[in-house]
């Protein structure tokens, strides 16, 4: 049986992608390049079939034909990034790159004119190369306040236009590939600087709160500052207070330690104390921690994607072994999952449902949205139909459920605004480049990166105008 949920009238209903992921090096000066544009040159092989940031989806010369579907489509919403690396030319100095920076508002203005409200986030990754080079990138205060006088050029030169502004995407990511796991350049295992960059980096948060309320693009009504986090949203294998316990713990590292100093303007006692306990507790000073309590943001964004299950970990830490928060738990595989193969990802969207209830329920219920849900498939091609279009009924019935659990816990009275979808076209993944898709609309990498809606596309079209969701009971528990 099949039952239709109505979409609350002003809910979001977008789509989300990055500067980097998108736009391609045309116009890039030398000395603009970010970290991931250093490890594209330098490790090239890494990044799947060659392919990386250097063309991306070319959106920085195809922007006009890309607003004009997501116009078709009826998108409401797009979240990008402005480069921070191409966005200057002087990062001491503050000094906009001019040609970048029209790009960027004939962007902006052109999303304006097709009746589509931009996001813009001030770092997706986007860190310039050239700080990490010398100050060893987030380890340093420095870049704290260089990162304050990027956000004044940026919001001077685009708060007139635009409302919603997020501080990072993801902000722990980066340092977690690169500190924690070593896996991405310039692969440095070092706990205690991945912890510094977690600090900084919220930090610089509350700074440019701060900035941004100095300035009249406050005053508008419907102005806000905020931040994308990504929750892993987090179970224990059992209700035993060891796997309980390991999924608090996680929980800690992962999550609590940007969601409370954001929301909450501290940080969790129990966080502080492993910290101390294991030598990795960042530095910090009191007036940096008053301006941390005193700034929290206006809105959050959560990146929800896959559930994180951990239990009590089997064996004892190696003692040679730098501290690592697996030290307390050890991951855990649900047997009988439901699963993405392509990206080994559980499929399991009641994630939504109790992260909007978390965010009622323990952090005040600020207002908060779905600001990345998506399902990336390999080898897309094998779906193709008879007209050339993919068939991508899997992402339908993914977006789908996804959307399903946040209009159940809107319905519930979690401060919900909305459900941004990942991504608008296919696009580069670090290291992954074009190897899983995620777009409503495919690049053809063969064919000039041209452009084509799925079938995904159609129905996301058909949602909105309608403002209709029809889901089976079986669906939507």
């Amino acid at each position: 049986m099949t039952q239709q949920i109505r979409i609350p009238d002003r809910f979001i209903l977008g789509a989300a992608a990055s500067a980097w992921q998108t736009e391609g090096w045309s116009g890039k000066k030398e000395g603009q390049d970010s970290y991931l544009d250093v490890w594209y040159k330098q490790n090239r092989h890494v990044w799947h079939n060659g392919y990386g940031p250097a063309v991306a989806t070319d959106f920085y010369h195809r922007y006009q034909e890309d607003i004009g579907y997501m116009k078709d489509i009826g998108l409401t919403h797009y979240r990008t990034s402005i480069n921070w690396s191409r966005f200057l030319i002087d990062y001491e100095e503050g000094i906009v790159d001019e040609t970048y920076a029209a790009y960027m508002e004939s962007m902006i203005d052109e999303l304006l004119s097709q009746g589509i409200k931009p996001m813009i986030c001030l770092e997706h990754y986007e860190v310039p190369a050239y700080l990490l080079e010398k100050y060893d990138g987030w380890s340093s205060r420095d870049v704290v306040n260089l990162f304050v006088l990027y956000a004044q050029r940026a919001l001077e030169r685009f708060g007139e236009k635009v409302d919603l502004w997020f501080t990072f995407n993801e902000p722990i990511v980066p340092q977690t590939r690169i500190y924690l796991d070593a896996i991405r350049y310039p692969y440095e295992q070092n706990t205690k600087k991945w912890m510094q960059w977690n600090y900084h980096k919220s930090l610089a948060t509350a700074k440019v709160v701060a900035l941004f309320r100095s300035l009249p693009i406050n005053k508008r009504d419907n102005s806000r500052i905020g931040i994308i986090l990504n929750p892993e949203v987090t179970y224990p294998r059992s209700s035993a207070p060891h796997d309980k316990q390991a999924a608090e713990i996680y929980d800690l590292f992962y999550n609590r330690v940007f969601l409370d100093p954001s929301i909450r303007g501290t940080y969790p006692e129990e966080l502080v104390r492993l910290l101390k306990k294991h030598n990795i507790m960042f530095e910090a000073a009191d007036a940096d921690l008053a301006v941390i309590k005193e700034h929290t943001v206006d809105i959050v964004g959560l990146n929800l994607y896959y559930p994180h299950r951990v239990k009590a970990p089997a064996y004892q830490w190696h003692t040679d072994t730098p501290f690592h928060p697996a030290f307390y738990y050890d991951k855990f595989d649900l047997p009988g999952r439901k699963m993405n193969p392509y990206r080994g990802w559980e499929i399991y969207p009641s994630i939504i449902y109790d992260m909007g209830m978390r965010m009622k329920e323990e952090y005040g219920n600020m207002p908060w949205f779905v600001a990345e849900s998506g399902m990336g498939v390999e080898n897309e091609q094998r779906f193709r139909g008879g007209d050339g279009r993919i068939e991508d009924d899997y992402r339908i019935a993914f977006i789908r459920e996804h959307l399903a659990e946040t209009l159940r816990v809107t319905q519930e009275g979690s401060n919900c605004l909305g459900y941004m979808l990942w991504a608008f076209t296919d696009n580069v993944s670090p290291m992954n480049a074009f190897k899983n898709r995620y777009g409503l609309v495919e690049i053809d990498l063969e064919k000039d990166r041209n452009r084509r809606l799925k079938k995904s596309a159609y129905w996301y079209q058909q949602v909105i105008q309608s403002k209709l969701l029809n889901i089976t009971e079986e669906e939507y528990k």
